[in-house]
């Protein structure tokens, strides 16, 4: 007797694209992460899938993920599908595209912003003939360049938005309060800002000025930083002398989070420490962007957008909404 077909008319290949991806990273929470959605979206929509399809797809605990045989199967058949699907994309971009010019985009040092990634990826391939330049800048200077129209649009921290400059907010960027692993408070979480006012500080230059509204408020409100022993310019030199020892600093915590993993640096402010500043998109509403600068802003905005777009919902305009029907 032959097996029973599942009664399926037409499948969403939104579930499959889940799918792929969680194969492709072998983790649910890794998927979720590259998704951009939370991890039980996900596994809402593997457990969706294996229901329409009649049977388990992934065999799975805290040591292993193995695909069953028939998530073996499906798997061969996504590729095969995705493939297909991206020869039409690039089949549809091949149209010459005579946009030139040049793009700059002044941005705080070590940003962490997939949308802004996945523009500066879109604006190449759309557009090759266009040139786009990035500037690290203080958020006190990307203010000041736009503001002036010397530069179309920046990211920047902010503690709140300014009045004569459009500022979209983007994320709440965490920070922490770091030492190094043999610091005498090191494995402490959680300590009172009073008990590290003395403490030898290293400070990130461009948040000397101002720039950076989480050095100012602790600095204003505690006296931290009174001590500054180094300072540098470069995230990376200012998180090597916290690693080395020679005292105490505040980074935003996304930036450094392998040397927090591997124990080279220790936040001495603990896991919801509170200390943050605010990302914002800010352009000028008298300055008028050229071509090349429209292009770049729309790309990032629908990025933007895809963000926020219900999980099922996939950023590929040739591939939202669209459903395969199964033979």
């Amino acid at each position: 007797m032959t097996a029973k077909r599942p009664k399926l008319h037409h499948l969403n290949w939104n579930l499959l694209h889940t799918f792929l991806v969680i194969v492709e990273e072998r983790s649910i929470t890794r998927a979720a992460d590259r998704l951009l959605v939370r991890q039980p979206s996900v596994s809402a929509a593997l457990q969706r899938l294996e229901e329409t399809l009649g049977g388990q797809l992934v065999q799975r605990d805290s040591r292993r993920f193995v695909l069953t045989k028939r998530g073996e199967l499906l798997h061969k058949e996504c590729v095969d599908i995705y493939r297909s699907v991206a020869r039409i994309g690039e089949k549809l971009s091949e149209e010459h595209d005579e946009l030139t010019g040049l793009v700059r985009v002044q941005l705080i040092t070590h940003m962490v912003l997939p949308a802004f990634d996945r523009a500066l990826s879109l604006m190449s391939r759309r557009h090759p003939g266009v040139t786009v330049r990035v500037e690290v800048a203080s958020s006190q200077d990307i203010v000041r360049s736009v503001s002036q129209r010397l530069s179309p649009f920046g990211f920047c921290l902010l503690p709140n938005p300014l009045a004569g400059l459009n500022c979209r907010h983007l994320l709440r960027e965490e920070f922490g309060i770091l030492c190094g692993r043999d610091h005498a408070l090191h494995g402490r979480a959680g300590v009172p800002l009073h008990e590290l006012a003395d403490e030898p500080f290293i400070a990130l230059a461009c948040g000397q000025d101002g720039a950076l509204e989480p050095m100012v408020s602790l600095r204003e409100g505690a006296g931290l930083g009174s001590r500054t022993v180094g300072a540098s310019p470069n995230l990376e030199e200012v998180a090597r002398m916290i690693a080395a020892g020679m005292g105490i600093g505040i980074l935003p915590l996304a930036s450094v989070q392998d040397a927090l993993d591997t124990g080279t640096l220790w936040n001495l402010s603990g896991a919801g420490g509170g200390l943050g500043a605010d990302l914002y998109f800010v352009s000028s509403p008298a300055m008028g962007l050229s071509a090349a600068e429209l292009a770049f802003q729309r790309l990032f905005e629908d990025m933007l957008e895809a963000e926020s777009a219900p999980p099922e919902i996939i950023d590929n305009p040739l591939i939202a909404g669209l459903t395969l029907p199964l033979a």
